[in-house]
């Protein structure tokens, strides 16, 4: 059973204090997860000769993440990836929200659940974190209640569990935007990854789902066998020119709101893997193609072009606006409940 301390961790620009949690297990591996954004600051697990080494992106101080606006560690919502024009219709009211990405609204506003100061509150071998999003915030609304706990097991897995409840007809869609890199450093592309997904969503240049469901049979996004992510990342396809890369949204093949294998990562030099499964009906693979070393990551080195990489569990992208898609709408008397599981291991 994993142990969890505590120490100060600065304060935010209005003063309020923040703090970061350590949960270490018997067998050495360490998550250490602020409360400001439930940010995963770093993740240590051991690679195939026992050597740890800190495998996500991030800050070393509080300042970094104030600063930041790549979601580095961070919980995402209210509505994670993007919404096409910043605009929805729920009930036939239409509701607008910040445009934060070009035309889009990305990842829940320009203020969204990853600079929110969360409560936070440790039971046992967990970390519960809880925020309540008032209605109207970033144009949502209803009154959201939300919790995410983080659990880092004795066999090296840490789960992030949330649930929300609504006081009106809203959206809901959330995820954990760590950014991984399983070598501890360079770049992800020799990282084999493999996707349980027979479909993904084609984009338009705007990044947001076109409506159709694309078998990857033949393309760059089949991940079915474990493939290099270099592989075909430089490809002539359309869809790698619109993402400069991976930046898009596959479909799951499992059972709706089972928990299930979406991914599995192995890096060949460490021998590290990363299972991730999830409740969720997609998952958002995206390469890093963002990251332009404006960010100053841990020990003062700037966050490069594809050093790590980001799984992200979730409803489709724009599903608000495709009633084809799995619908994110809660509705009062309902709670939302997704289930993400972080396997590690080393062979």
């Amino acid at each position: 059973m994993a142990q969890i301390s505590q120490v100060p961790f600065g304060k935010t620009s209005d003063g309020t204090p923040v703090a970061i949690y350590t949960l270490r297990n018997r067998r050495g591996s360490e998550a250490r997860i602020t409360n400001y954004g439930g940010i995963v600051v770093s993740l240590k697990t051991p690679d195939k000769n026992g050597r740890f080494d800190d495998i996500v992106l991030g800050c070393d101080t509080l300042d970094g993440y104030l600063k930041n606006t790549a979601y580095l560690g961070a919980l995402v919502g209210r509505y994670c990836n993007r919404i096409a024009g910043g605009k929805f219709t729920l009930d036939g009211k239409t509701y607008t929200l910040a445009t934060n990405n070009g035309p889009n609204h990305l990842h829940g506003g320009l203020t969204g659940f990853d600079r929110a100061v969360w409560k936070a509150e440790v039971d046992g071998a967990k970390l519960k974190l809880s925020y309540l999003s008032k209605d109207g915030e970033e144009g949502y609304p209803g009154n959201l209640s939300v919790a995410a706990t983080y659990t880092l097991t004795g066999d090296n897995t840490l789960q992030l569990e949330f649930t929300a409840v609504t006081d009106k007809p809203t959206l809901c869609n959330l995820t954990g935007h760590s950014y991984f890199n399983l070598r501890g450093s360079g770049d992800i592309l020799g990282h084999a990854i493999e996707i349980n997904a027979e479909k993904f969503t084609p984009v338009d240049g705007n990044l947001i789902p076109t409506g159709e469901l694309r078998p990857v049979a033949g393309t760059p996004f089949d991940f079915r066998r474990p493939t290099p992510i270099g592989a075909r990342i430089s490809s002539p396809d359309e869809q790698i020119k619109l993402g400069n890369g991976y930046d898009h949204n596959w479909v799951l093949d499992k059972p709706a709101g089972k928990l299930g294998l979406a991914a599995r990562v192995h890096e060949p030099a460490t021998g590290r893997i990363l299972e991730l499964s999830t409740t969720a009906p997609g998952m958002q693979f995206y390469t890093g193609n963002f990251l332009d070393g404006s960010i100053i990551g841990k020990g003062g080195r700037p966050c490069q072009f594809r050093e790590a990489f980001c799984l992200e569990p979730q409803h489709f992208p724009d599903s608000p606006n495709h009633p084809e898609f799995p619908s994110a709408e809660l509705k009062p008397g309902e709670t939302y409940r997704h289930t993400i599981i972080y396997k590690f291991s080393a062979e």
